[in-house]
């Protein structure tokens, strides 16, 4: 309205001007000089102006020029103004001189141009050039230059100083009185007067006039005060310069319109004018118009420049001159306006000062480009409600200050509008309210002060806008005694210590990102307010909750009618390391709020000192604490208590103040806590992370306080405030604080306060599947009670609450309820989470914790390991056996299919075997021939070779191979020929022979590394390898000595010719060869061959080796068949030999003591009483024949003259000696029962030392009841093996054995497959190791037992059955390696889990019965060992009469 006021009355003043001089130019807004107007009237016109707009008028227009001077007669120079006019000499002029021509004007070097006379004007107008040459000067009150170029050399001077002629009329410029100010033109002139009763920039001299002309300054410089009235000591006003130049200045020397100087009792003048306007301008010269030094230094004038082209940088100085009489208080400085950028200057060289430039209104067409205020200068807008608006920057530097309005009158609102601000080490202080609208805003070590505190409530309020960059750095502040809005666009900075925004009510808002540095601060209210500040008022008698605390306004603005005193509102992001304080703080619409561990966001001790639930006080000065959250703690004295203060307001949606210990004097009293809301109800905060703290705990009484009477006063301690949070997401990190406590009580003894209230009002709970948690709390969450002393009581606790969690979730923070438990209300306690029924949980499962809680049952849960498969948490294994019913009904449904599947193997067998392959029961008539279905009565020799007569009876000698044809110790000849043969063979091409065949039979060493290899991991496979390199060595042996040896160690040339006369032969079992010789036909002796009666003692070495694999066998051909027959029937020896090897097939190795004796009984009871009749004996011997101390059994025939009746033993000692050299092997027979003594042949003198040395190591002995307990045996890895695995008797039916082996194979494969998944159950690595360790040990037995089952001819499938049983013997390993696995995974359960007893008549497939399938595996393995046993024996055994215990029954079979 005032302004409204304001615009009518100046319109009026125009209007009235005009009326009264119709030709005045004189504009609305600027009054500019114009020639031709009327002196009179401008004068009216500007005191009318002055006391509208506080702006002195523009000097009047000055009259036309006279005619113009000659160059020679008036001016004494040389030449014509038209051409060149040169002034050659020194001239003083006593009056105005007006020089024109077309021509060029130049003042030779040296020359004095001169008219000392204040006001004296020198007008110069030339078309052509004008110069003033070196060390010239022109002196005057007035030089005005109209040129077309104008140049000023080196040492020259345009002087101006102390010459004004009269300033403007009705400006005081001058100062008045006898103070020795200083005058005024651009800048206030100083006053060295001391008056405390004012502000130091309320004192000055001469004012500052012809502001709307400081574009183009034309007004002379003020004079200066005097200290004495009778003499006038001041400095005369700075003249006036004005250059107008078409295009080229060059200034080199000075331009100078400076005040005059005042001396010690005078004021320095104010400077003049210079306006200087040129195209270019090139020169370092001197421009200045500063205000003179004095008592009081006068003001600077006014400079302005308008220069298109600037190459050089001229110094231009408009600083206000020096004081005497107050050397910091200089004059202010002037202003120097650059017309092409349009920028103003103020700058007062750093000279210190009190005094202020004015700053009136700015143009608005067009506006300025950038203002500066720099170098200590002061600049002041005092006009009110005026608007400093420019189109570039504002720039306060160095100790710059800019201030709006007048001290003490802040009743006014100014504006600042610009792009940039930029303050360095400079002040701006507003009188009033400040609107400020600027893009970036940059303050270093600088201060802004609004001072709105003059009690108008409608200038109360300060708005500074910043909309791109708002940044406070080197300990800038800017603070209000009012309310401050700060908005902005962009980023808010306060970057680091001494960094502030302080204000009774301050709103922060629209800013994209706030930052508050570490040390830096925001603060509502000021710590310290004056009297005059705006005071918030806080609602500490209401119980209720403000609306705008839940729902504030949306618009951000700064209403003094809220309750907030410090707000943020509208902000993306903010950052706290430092500071922020209020007594209600806000952030409103804001996304993310985090505070590093720097970061403080503090409302402690801001509440009332009263309030609702404030303390009470004794008589004698103690007090109770104040109530909120939690009640105060209460004081006693003298058995006289009062209570503390009460609890109010809602836990769960608080937003209360606290409370102090009572509301009397501040200094005796304690305040509550303030209120920190973050967020609203409608716009809840999106995160807030938290590593600092965010305290609003109540005041401490922390010292003993005594009243004006000196008594003691014990106030209790100020109630916590309140924190209210509206988020979404909270994460309070390990060194984080949410604190509100109660302060404690006076160390006198008052109560301690109660504590606030902290409520987390969850927005937008998610739940089930996109339940997220809504907090990460690793800090320090507390509303504790106040401490006491002496007879006060601690504070009671406040509250902590959050909103009320949806089902499933519990607790403040809304946690999913925890495994085992439901929640199906809505709520926070942690006992609404009740415990889920047991009997839906199974056996092997856990409840588990689900994504956003269990709302509703049955509860869910889950297995305890992956193995199991829900819903019951079942293996595999037990998911196939509960789909059939159980465990009994599955065995029961397993047993019949297995019967089932094995009848039809059975009948597939006998289909695909056929019926004439299957083994049948021999013919037990008497006289019948050999059984020919037993084919291991039969060698390879029979077998390979042609049947021929002639060849046993050309038959001469036997000679065996020593050592078992193991790749340790392989097949070899002795290099000593028998007796028998040195007489058809050569001894020496015999020993070479021997070397050859001994070469041929040893096997290579990769032959025997694979064969270890093979005996750890697949002894079957082992087997089979041997069996096979057995074979070829013998193809080998029978290829060389058929066919590739010359046969050159026989003496027969007939043998030699036809490549005959040598043999290889071996068992069948590959492990006894021997070389049979023969006569070649040419010999011509009669004593060959011989005859059976003269090989006797003969012995016959038995294959095999007593394992089960390689069983102990009497060897038979045609050539023993033949020999044997010239004693009797050849049916008698090959029943003889069938019953021999019936018995050897029950000898097992390693327990050969035992297992021979029923061979030496049968011996005794059947074969001896047959054979004497016939007149020969047997006997069972054995024969050491290799240096390995490998011993071959056998049998040794003899006659039975050889015998005594009375002795136990029929052959004689001599008769022993004589078996080696004939039969190759040595023997030694035992005349002592208990051990077996050496032969003699060991006395016998030797032929050479390798003679004796082999004959050291062959050794033998008949075997009899008597020496058998002595017999020595060694025992290998494998004598195990003969328990489970070894050949019996047979037992008949075969069809049923062979149905119950498939019965027991399909089993044993069923009970393989439900192990593996069993195993696969606990872990696929305890399959693994079942399967390979042994190697497919556990799968193989299935396959072999098929094949061996439908194998054809007895024979064969005796072999591949011993195969099948090696299988089923070496997958017990692995049948063990599964029990181990299943052991170990039972008893390493954790003993979370839970167990079942065991419970052997109980199965119900659970945990504890893991031993099921592998003791089930090895029952049937043992079952199928046995039975395979008695299968192979009846294969390999078809008459069972062989174990008759009859003698007449075994013959006549």
């Amino acid at each position: 309205m005032a302004r409204f006021q304001f615009c009518c009355v100046f319109v009026l003043v125009a209007l009235a001007v005009l009326a009264v001089n119709p030709s005045s130019s004189y504009r609305f807004t600027i009054v500019e000089p114009k020639s031709g107007s009327d002196s009179d009237l401008d004068s009216d016109s500007e005191s009318l102006l002055f006391h509208q707009d506080y702006s002195p008028p523009a000097p009047p227009p000055p009259p036309p020029h006279g005619p113009s001077v000659s160059c020679s007669e008036d001016l004494g120079g040389v030449g014509f103004l038209d051409t060149t006019c040169k002034i050659v000499a020194d001239l003083n002029l006593t009056h105005d001189v007006y020089i024109a021509g077309k021509g060029n004007f130049i003042i030779l070097p040296g020359v004095r141009f001169h008219c000392p006379i204040p006001g004296c004007s020198i007008a110069i107008n030339v078309s052509g050039n004008f110069s003033l040459g070196a060390e010239s000067t022109i002196v005057a009150g007035t030089l005005e230059l109209t040129a077309g170029n104008a140049s000023f050399a080196n040492g020259s001077a345009v002087n101006t100083t102390g010459l004004a002629g009269s300033p403007p009329p009705q400006t005081s410029g001058t100062p008045q009185g006898i103070d020795g100010a200083g005058g005024g033109h651009g800048g206030r002139g100083a006053c060295c007067l001391t008056d405390t009763k004012k502000l130091p920039e309320d004192v000055w001299g001469g004012d500052a006039y012809s502001w709307s002309t400081l574009q183009k300054p034309w007004s002379y410089g003020s004079k200066g005060g005097s200290t004495s009235r009778e003499i006038d000591y001041g400095g005369g006003g700075g003249g006036k310069v004005k250059m107008d130049i078409l295009q080229l200045l060059d200034v080199n020397g000075s331009l100078l319109a400076n005040g005059g100087y005042g001396g010690a009792k005078g004021g320095g003048g104010s400077g003049g004018s210079i306006y200087i306007k040129a195209y270019k301008m090139t020169g370092i010269g001197k421009i200045s118009a500063c205000g003179g030094s004095g008592y009081g230094g006068g003001g600077g004038g006014r400079v302005s420049v308008d220069i298109f082209s600037r190459h050089d940088d001229p110094k231009i100085f408009v600083h206000g001159g020096y004081s005497i009489g107050c050397p910091d208080n200089s004059g202010a400085a002037g202003t120097l306006y650059d017309a092409v950028p349009r920028s103003l200057f103020v700058s007062n060289y750093n000279q210190t000062t009190d005094t202020y430039t004015l700053l009136l209104e700015f143009p608005f067409q067009p506006l300025w480009t950038n203002v500066y205020i720099q170098d200590k200068a002061r600049a002041t807008c005092p006009l009110l409600w005026s608007r400093v608006q420019v189109q570039g920057q504002i720039s306060l530097l160095c100790g710059g200050v800019l201030s709006f309005g007048l001290a003490h009158y802040g009743t006014s609102v100014f504006e600042l509008l610009a792009e940039e601000l930029l303050m360095s080490d400079s002040t701006i202080k507003v009188y009033g309210a400040l609107r400020m609208t600027v893009k970036m805003f940059l303050m270093w070590n600088s201060e802004l002060h609004l001072d709105g505190g003059g009690g108008d409530t409608t200038v109360s309020t300060s708005m500074l806008e910043a909309s791109n960059l708002f940044v406070l750095r080197g300990s800038s502040v800017i603070r209000s005694n009012a309310n401050l809005g700060v908005h902005g666009q962009g980023f808010l900075n306060l970057t680091g210590p001494g960094d502030s925004i302080e204000a009774q009510r301050l709103v922060l808002s629209l800013f994209y990102r706030i930052y508050v540095g570490p040390g830096s601060i925001l603060r509502a209210p000021l710590l310290n307010a004056s009297r005059d500040a705006v005071t918030p008022k806080l609602y500490c008698e209401r119980q209720d909750c403000p609306y705008e605390l839940l729902n504030p306004p949306e618009d951000c603005n700064v209403n003094a009618s809220l309750s907030f005193t410090l707000q943020i509102c509208r902000v993306e992001d903010i950052l706290v390391e430092g500071f922020i304080k209020g007594s209600v703080v806000h952030f409103h619409r804001a996304k993310t709020v985090t505070l590093e561990p720097s970061g403080e966001i503090s409302a402690s001790g801001m509440g009332c000192r009263g309030g609702v639930g404030e303390g009470k006080l004794l008589g004698n000065g103690f007090g109770s604490g104040g109530g909120h959250g939690g009640k105060g703690g209460r004081v006693c004295y003298n058995n006289s208590c009062v209570e503390g203060g009460i609890t109010y307001g809602n836990a769960n949606l608080p937003c209360e103040l606290g409370s102090g210990s009572g509301d009397f004097s501040p200094g005796y009293s304690s305040a509550g806590g303030g209120i920190v809301v973050i967020g609203s109800m409608e716009q809840p905060l999106s995160g807030l992370s938290l590593e600092g703290s965010i305290r609003v705990d109540g005041e401490s009484v922390k010292r003993l306080s005594r009243d004006e009477n000196g008594s003691i006063v014990a106030p209790g301690g100020g109630s916590g405030g309140t924190v209210l949070l509206f988020l979404r997401y909270l994460i309070l990190g390990e060194s984080s604080l949410l604190s509100s406590g109660g302060g404690s009580g006076s160390p006198g003894g008052g109560g301690g306060g109660g504590g606030g209230r902290i409520h987390f009002h969850w927005s937008n709970i998610p739940t089930g599947d996109i339940y997220q948690p809504i907090a990460s709390v690793k800090g320090i969450i507390h509303a504790r009670g106040g401490a006491a002393a002496d007879d006060g009581f601690y504070g009671k606790n406040g509250t902590i609450t959050g909103t009320a969690c949806p089902k499933g979730l519990h607790g403040i923070f809304c946690k999913e309820c925890p495994s085992g438990t439901f929640k199906n209300v809505t709520g926070s306690d942690p006992s609404l989470c009740r415990p889920c029924p047991v009997d839906e949980l199974p056996t092997r499962a856990v409840y588990v914790t689900v994504r956003g809680g269990v709302s509703e049952t049955p509860c869910p849960y889950r297995c305890i390991s992956e193995r199991y498969h829900m819903p019951h948490c079942y293996t595999a294994l037990e998911e196939l056996i509960y789909t059939f019913g159980g465990p009994w009904l599955f065995g029961l449904l397993l047993m019949g299919l297995l019967i089932l599947l094995a009848l039809v193997l059975s009948v597939a067998r006998m289909k695909f075997v056929g019926v004439d392959d299957l083994p049948g029961p021999a013919p037990t008539q008497h006289g019948s021939q050999i059984d020919h279905s037993f084919p291991f009565l039969e060698s390879l020799n029979e077998v390979l070779e042609t049947n021929r007569a002639e060849q046993s009876q050309s038959h001469v000698h036997r000679m065996y191979f020593m050592g078992p044809n193991t790749f340790s110790e392989p097949w070899h000849l002795s290099h000593i020929p028998p007796e028998e043969i040195k007489e058809i063979v050569y001894e020496a091409a015999f020993n070479t022979f021997v070397d050859e065949i001994n070469s041929i039979a040893a096997y290579q060493w990769w032959e025997g590394a694979i064969y270890s290899i093979l005996s750890v991991v697949a002894y079957p496979l082992a087997w089979s390898w041997q069996q096979w390199r057995r074979k070829m060595k013998l193809q080998k042996l029978r290829e060389f000595v058929r066919s590739e040896y010359d046969h050159s160690c026989l003496r027969s040339c007939r043998s030699r010719a036809l490549y005959e006369g040598l043999k290889v032969a071996a068992t069948s079992d590959l492990m006894l060869a021997y070389l049979d010789f023969f006569l070649g036909g040419d010999e011509k002796r009669t004593d060959l061959p011989p005859r059976l009666h003269q090989r006797f003692p003969m012995p016959i070495l038995f294959g095999g080796d007593g394992s089960y694999m390689a069983p102990f066998s009497l060897q038979n051909d045609n050539i023993l068949t033949s020999l044997m027959s010239q004693l009797g029937s050849p049916t008698t020896w090959y029943r003889l030999v069938a019953g021999v090897n019936a018995q050897l097939r029950l000898v097992r190795r390693g327990r050969l003591r035992s297992t021979f004796h029923s061979v030496l009984r049968w011996l005794e009871t059947h074969a001896n009483p047959a054979l004497e009749t016939h007149g020969i004996r047997v006997d069972l011997a054995w024969f050491q024949t290799t240096a390995c101390g490998y011993c071959q059994y056998g049998l040794l025939i003899h006659t039975v003259e050889d015998c005594e009746p009375t002795s136990p033993q029929c052959v004689s000692e001599t008769t022993w000696t004589e078996i080696q050299p004939r039969y190759g092997v040595n023997a030694h027979k035992e005349n002592s029962p208990p051990h077996l003594r050496e032969s003699r042949l060991f006395n016998q003198p030797h032929s050479n030392t390798e003679d004796y040395t082999t004959r050291r190591k062959n050794y033998g002995g008949i075997i009899d009841l008597d020496s058998l307990p002595s017999l020595k045996e060694k025992r290998d890895m494998f004598f195990l093996l003969s328990f489970l695995v070894h050949n019996t008797k047979p037992v008949g039916h075969q069809d049923m054995v062979g149905l119950v082996i498939s019965m027991l194979l399909l089993g044993d494969f069923s009970l393989v497959l439900l192990t593996l998944l069993q195993l696969y159950s606990i872990s696929l690595l305890d399959v693994l190791l079942a399967l390979f360790i042994l190697p497919l040990g556990l799968l193989l037995p299935f396959p072999a037992g098929i094949n061996a089952l439908f194998s054809h001819g007895p024979r064969r499938s005796a072999g591949l059955a011993r195969v099948y049983a090696l299988w089923n013997f070496m997958s017990l390993v692995n049948v063990f390696v599964a029990f181990l696995c299943g052991y170990v995974h039972y008893h390493s359960e954790s003993s979370a889990s839970k167990k079942i007893p065991f419970q052997p008549w109980n199965i119900n497939m659970g945990e504890s019965e893991w031993w099921i399938f592998p003791a089930g595996l090895v029952v049937c393995k043992i079952m199928q060992s046995q039975l395979i046993n008695r299968h192979v024996a009846n294969l390999e055994i078809q008459d069972r009469s062989l174990y008759s215990k009859d003698y007449e029954l075994f013959w006549q079979s």
